[in-house]
């Protein structure tokens, strides 16, 4: 059994370390660590090097690159570099529990090799000395965690830094040209749930670590409020979210979908081009929703009476 771990960094000399050491502390230990600077202008560069130089199965395989690609982009670029039957997807600031891959691994090679299969954890979330601020990410975030492609399509439980897919679902990314996509986690997790498996170990295996540099984040207090006593910039980035993920759904429409996802997926992606009585209809029969109550009655108002929606 081949395991990869893909980790891309940028300029992430504060915290690289603990993560690099985490891994190197789980209690499976059978796994190669690939690792892709994407353009950084700090030290990380120089703390990659000298890993590689500590332990054999950590490599840099970009040391004379410094393009920046962005954090989708660079992912992709890890997951082709070389084969393997289960890759992870790591950041560079987070803490992975000693047991994290060992228990992602035995659910999957519960699942048949051949079927796309994504399985992700619970998170503990912490602050940047690793004080825990919630003990749940998936209860305090989002209710519960997605299985279903339903569920995906409005609303991603999966973070990068708990994922792992196996081969057969890293080829529908890699063998494919895709429309833009919100974020390379939630587009897998969408693919998985799709023709294959999406599954959730009720059980955190990382520290995820919030800072001031973080990319994406859980959603805190603090940023609820900036939110909030800006409500147009609220809601322009409540509609390119609604946008962006159904222009990330229409990827799965060049997939084998069944008859039923299919009518799910082209109901969901044209879902503002049709009038009210048809957009109430489909909200209905689909069941497109959020995962909190709350939410879903304010992503149905939106859809239904189009409230600051720009054509």
């Amino acid at each position: 059994m081949k395991v990869h771990i893909l980790l891309s960094t940028y300029n992430g000399e504060r915290f690289l370390a603990e993560q690099i050491e985490s891994i190197r502390k789980q209690t499976f230990q059978d796994w190669t660590l690939l690792i892709r600077d994407d353009g950084s202008s700090d030290g990380t560069r120089q703390i990659i090097r000298d890993y590689c130089l500590k332990d054999e199965r950590i490599f840099f395989i970009n040391p004379d690159d410094t393009l920046n690609l962005g954090v989708i982009q660079s992912f992709h670029t890890l997951l082709k570099y070389e084969r393997a039957d289960y890759y992870f997807f790591s950041d560079q600031d987070d803490i992975w529990l000693p047991h994290k891959l060992e228990i992602q691994l035995v659910a999957a090679t519960a699942c048949k090799v051949e079927k796309p299969l994504l399985v992700y954890t619970d998170l503990k979330v912490v602050g940047q000395d690793l004080a825990v601020m919630s003990e749940s990410m998936i209860k305090t975030q989002s209710d519960h965690a997605n299985t279903q492609l339903v569920q995906e399509l409005t609303e991603n439980t999966v973070t990068g830094g708990v994922a792992m897919i196996n081969h057969a679902l890293a080829e529908l990314w890699t063998g494919r040209e895709a429309h833009a996509l919100l974020m390379h986690d939630w587009y897998l997790a969408l693919v998985a749930s799709a023709v294959g498996n999406l599954v959730y170990i009720d059980d955190p295996t990382e520290l995820y670590r919030q800072h001031e540099a973080n990319v994406l984040g859980a959603r805190t207090l603090k940023k609820r409020i900036q939110n909030w006593i800006r409500p147009h910039v609220l809601f322009a980035r409540y509609w390119k979210l609604i946008r962006d993920s159904q222009t990330q759904a229409k990827n799965l429409l060049a997939l084998p979908l069944t008859a039923t996802d299919r009518a799910l997926v082209e109901n969901f992606v044209t879902l503002m081009e049709v009038p009210f009585a048809e957009r109430l209809k489909r909200l209905r029969t689909y069941g497109y929703r959020k995962n909190k109550g709350f939410h879903t009655l304010v992503f149905t108002s939106l859809i239904l009476t189009k409230f600051a929606y720009k054509e």
